[in-house]
């Protein structure tokens, strides 16, 4: 008897060891990814997207209110159909109005419980504690995940990474007892998590090979119900992608193969893998923006590309037996980065950073498990590979620490792109931008002339510098850029056409197209040239009917020339 009671003591005071230790890991996680990531607290929003998503956006800046948010389902914000995203940027103005702080802690916040759910995860499925940990904390700390994190408007990257995980969280459950009320739960966490961001498309995908690895389901159930039980996700994966395409369609983000030829859309796919790989062993000159190369990789780097990218999928299919988790991570980080690879070329981007965000733990899973793997007949293993781990993420944690920093406010994000990248044409745009919006006119002026120095036809960029010129005082720059911006009018304005976009970034430039008329309009009214200011106000109205400076405008001319024909003035008329 005293025996079985013993037994029962040691086996409790084993469990709580273990407990003990599992805890331990994740409040070392939490504390070590809140450190690293502290900074953004002390951060600014900045000028490229923050401004539409959260503090220019009245629908999102007035809080959680039942319209904003019958809104965020009724409609397209920010070029992008995420309900959830934008709900949940709501909520954080209903509690923080527009302080930076508040909004990026809550993305350090669902950073830190994207860590913790990774880890139960993978701690779960392959029965491997500290391999789970080192791979969480790969995740918590890498500095390609800074983008995603300190980045106020990539909210959507935390917030469905959120519920991809939730939902192979909740498959697995599923596949232990198949219930309808798992499968529901698990479908659910899928839709919410298309509903934040439409990247989880490739989720479908990867639970299948989760169903090869770890949960080893084919050949002990038949294939054709392992695929069939994913219907449900791929029909929900394609209505989500056709939504998808149809919104940026619509905004003019999709580029069309006239602007980015298939050729270098597929050489700079394969480039961008291997960009990928090697930032994640060497994550260093990280920026906002990289330049897309427009056909200019090299040949030789395009074969040595496709040479890596062969080779580590050969090994992966040849190892696929001894050591499926290879072929798995391998396949998780190729197949996640699918939609944002650049084949269907969204953006003016070569690659991203925040694309790594849920791609980046494929090769976590892969890179910890073959270290385990190979490390086996190591003297004093677990000592080496300790002090090895904890120097890794040493580096990597200070790496990211440093990194959010440059995130602080505008002119430091831009200015770094500017440092770590070439020709980078948008970030000087940018800077110019942030610049001109301080009053710093000429040294805005400069940045725009090195932009276009490197993308001379870059319709937008002569937009800005023409603004900055104007706002200087400086008219007839303003006038000379406008009318470089502007094609000349026919001279039949009701003649049926549309807006030339070969030059323009987005066909929705119009917006730009528009407001330059009009300013350019107002230069033509200074100066007295009232014949060519109307026709560039109703050159305005023809895109934008409801454009009120340009009415505005009109008004002004009939009451100046009503002034001439009083005063007897020839040219009234």
């Amino acid at each position: 008897m005293q025996f079985v009671q013993f037994w029962y003591f040691g086996r409790f005071m084993a469990e709580t060891a273990k407990n003990y230790k599992v805890h331990l890991i994740y409040i070392s996680l939490a504390v070590v990814t809140f450190i690293a990531f502290e900074p953004i607290l002390h951060n600014s929003f900045i000028s490229f997207d923050d401004d539409e998503y959260i503090y220019n956006n009245p629908a999102v800046y007035t809080g959680l209110k039942f319209e904003n948010a019958i809104g965020a389902f009724t409609n397209v914000h920010s070029n992008n159909y995420h309900p959830l995203t934008t709900i949940s940027h709501m909520i954080d103005s209903q509690i923080f109005k527009l302080w930076p702080g508040g909004h990026h802690l809550t993305n350090l916040l669902l950073h830190i419980a994207n860590t913790a759910l990774l880890f139960y995860i993978l701690s779960r499925i392959t029965k491997k504690v500290w391999p789970a940990a080192f791979a969480a904390a790969l995740f918590a700390l890498h500095p390609m995940h800074v983008e995603s994190v300190a980045w106020a408007s990539e909210r959507k990257d935390v917030l469905s990474t959120l519920f991809w995980l939730l939902t192979i969280l909740a498959y697995s459950y599923y596949i232990q007892r198949h219930t309808k009320g798992k499968y529901a739960i698990t479908l659910a966490f899928f839709v919410l998590g298309l509903l934040s961001k439409p990247m989880l498309v490739t989720l479908p995908f990867v639970l299948l090979l989760l169903d090869y690895w770890p949960f080893e389901r084919f050949g002990k159930i038949k294939s054709s119900k392992i695929i069939a039980e994913k219907i449900p996700f791929f029909v929900l994966t394609a209505v989500s992608s056709i939504i998808t395409l149809a919104v940026q369609r619509s905004m003019g983000l999709v580029k069309s193969l006239s602007h980015y030829p298939l050729s270098w859309r597929i050489e700079n796919a394969i480039f961008s893998y291997v960009i990928y790989i090697k930032k994640m062993f060497l994550p260093t000159n990280l920026a906002i923006f990289y330049p897309h190369p427009k056909g200019t990789v090299e040949t030789w780097q395009i074969v040595g590309a496709v040479f890596v990218l062969l080779f580590i999928t050969v090994i992966a299919l040849l190892e696929i037996r001894k050591k499926p988790y290879i072929a798995v991570g391998w396949f998780w980080f190729l197949g996640t980065l699918v939609p944002v690879i650049g084949i269907f070329q969204v953006g003016l981007q070569a690659y991203a950073d925040r694309y790594t965000y849920i791609p980046y733990i494929g090769l976590f899973i892969l890179i910890t498990l073959w270290i385990c793997d190979i490390s086996t007949k190591l003297p004093k293993q677990k000592l080496i590979l300790s002090i090895t781990a904890g120097l890794i993420l040493f580096s990597l944690g200070v790496k990211t620490y440093v990194q959010t920093m440059y995130w602080n406010n505008n002119l430091l994000l831009y200015s770094h792109a500017i440092n770590v990248t070439k020709n980078n044409w948008w970030a000087y745009n940018f800077l110019g931008k942030a610049l001109a919006s301080q009053g710093e006119y000429a040294e805005a002026v400069e940045h725009f002339k090195k932009s276009l120095e490197i993308y001379p036809d870059n319709a937008s960029v002569y937009y800005e510098l023409a603004k900055t010129y104007l706002e200087k005082g400086d008219v007839n720059e303003a006038e000379i850029m406008y009318q470089r911006l502007l094609p000349p009018l026919p001279k039949d304005l009701n003649a049926p056409r549309g807006v030339d976009t070969s030059r323009y970034d987005y066909p929705m430039i119009s917006a730009i197209y528009v407001n330059a008329n009009i300013n350019l309009a107002r230069i033509l009214v200074q100066k007295g040239d009232l014949i060519e200011a109307e026709r560039r106000f109703k050159e305005a109205l023809r895109i934008a009917p409801n454009a009120k400076a340009a009415q505005e405008g009109l008004e002004q001319i009939k009451k100046m020339k009503n002034n001439k024909i009083q005063k007897g003035h020839p040219d009234a008329v």
